[in-house]
């Protein structure tokens, strides 16, 4: 389960930032997540709640902000939407497909008290 490393890689990166803002509370983490990110949102938001107690981030809720898949296609030389990798083409059907958003994971905001 490799989403236990990434609420790890999160908690860093909250842990950091309350220090450079001096020690405090963390109310609220949000993260963008695209669909192509290949993330379980349950097992994250799970693991995030293991790894957050005892931290500055112990009683942060945490938000996720989904961004959606995007291609552009070779064939038809278009931005697509795609749901997931290995998908067709929706305008043409061809399968050149070059991935351009949704694979990203990034802690977009932090709420501090």
């Amino acid at each position: 389960m490799h989403e236990m490393s990434l609420a790890e890689g999160v908690l860093g990166v909250v842990q950091d930032a309350a220090r450079a803002h001096h020690p405090c509370a963390v109310r609220t983490v949000r993260l963008e997540i695209g669909e192509l990110a290949a993330v379980e949102l349950d097992a994250l938001r799970f693991a995030f709640e293991v790894v957050k107690r005892g931290s500055v981030a112990e009683d942060a809720q945490l938000e996720i902000v989904r961004v959606p898949g995007s291609a552009w296609c070779m064939q038809c030389s278009r931005s697509v939407s795609i749901a997931g990798r290995g998908e067709p083409c929706p305008g043409c059907g061809g399968w050149q497909l070059q991935v351009t958003n949704g694979e990203q994971m990034r802690v977009k905001e932090l709420e501090l008290a």
